[in-house]
């Protein structure tokens, strides 16, 4: 059996840090997710995704991230069920996340005038931009990265999708 989840989003606003009564930190955020189709009135619908991250994780994504932030977020789906106040039975479907990778800096989202103070660690490079033919399976897509040539980010962009073929897919 297999339970994960890969997103990758916007904040749809700030995470919300709260500690448990045992003092565990858990954070809550919201990540749109872009569809892959157009709706009926021809304009780009978006699923919103609850999700959950613990302890030590939790602290560095409220500290981090904000609202806009582009994030990867890897985890797992949990459903969860209580009875609200009226007797009434509720569900709960969020992502408990076990990674949250931050994929833009405060710099980028601000045009390269980041405040000092409370600006986002740059994040490190996981791959470099190659313009090359260059694969690890040798097929000369061009929109392959190579880990020793970080001259060009591959999550910069203005928030629209990344166009990436079934091939270049690990699973």
């Amino acid at each position: 059996m297999l339970n994960r989840i890969i997103l990758i989003g916007r904040l749809t606003r700030d995470p919300e840090l709260r500690y448990t009564p045992a003092g565990v930190a858990v954070t809550q955020f919201t990540l749109a997710v872009d569809r892959n189709f157009t709706g009926q009135n021809g304009e780009r619908e978006a699923d919103f995704i609850p999700v959950v991250t613990w302890r030590q994780l939790a602290e560095t994504c409220a500290n981090y991230l904000r609202k806009g932030r582009l994030a990867a977020v890897e985890g797992r789906i949990q459903v969860r069920n209580y009875e609200n106040n009226e007797g009434k039975r509720v569900y709960v479907t969020e992502v408990i996340a076990d990674n949250v990778r931050f994929l833009e800096s405060a710099q980028s989202r601000e045009g390269g005038n980041a405040s000092s103070g409370g600006s986002m660690p740059e994040e490190p490079a996981l791959g470099g931009g190659g313009n090359g033919g260059n694969s690890a399976r040798g097929n000369g897509n061009n929109n392959n990265f190579s880990r020793n040539n970080n001259t060009q980010d591959p999550f910069s962009g203005d928030g629209k999708p990344i166009d990436i073929s079934d091939d270049d897919l690990p699973f």
